[in-house]
């Protein structure tokens, strides 16, 4: 099976070697998204609710560029620095997503690359 990188300058490009998303069949790969700002490659600063927003801000702009939506996704990894931030993170997702949810796990991690609070990676079918 053939694989198709998805690429988009709408989310910020990769800090390693790996791909924004990874396409094969109709199930897309979402590498992990940090809050970091497109425009710049900044982290964003703020508290944990506004990191969330722009992991998701990045994840709909990926998915947007793999031709699907935030709807389209039916599994989410979630790694936050402090499991104290589960509710906020948690708020933030629902405003992005809607019922039925994907699945999820969400796990504390001791660091994130360049002291994120939060990362998000995801897989997304498209009908």
């Amino acid at each position: 099976m053939a694989k198709e990188i998805i690429a988009t300058t709408d989310a910020p490009g990769a800090i390693g070697p790996y791909s924004q998303a990874v396409k094969a069949g109709n199930t897309v790969y979402f590498s992990g998204q940090i809050p970091l700002d497109p425009a710049t490659g900044d982290l964003v600063t703020g508290d944990i609710t506004a990191q969330t927003r722009r992991v998701f801000d990045n994840l709909a702009a990926v998915a947007k560029a793999a031709g699907g939506s935030l709807a389209d996704i039916v599994r989410v990894g979630i790694y936050v620095t402090d499991l104290g931030n589960f509710a906020a993170v948690n708020a933030v997702m629902a405003q992005y997503m809607a019922q039925p949810y994907p699945a999820r796990s969400t796990i504390e991690v001791s660091g994130l690359p360049k002291g994120a609070q939060v990362e998000v990676d995801a897989v997304m079918v498209l009908s």
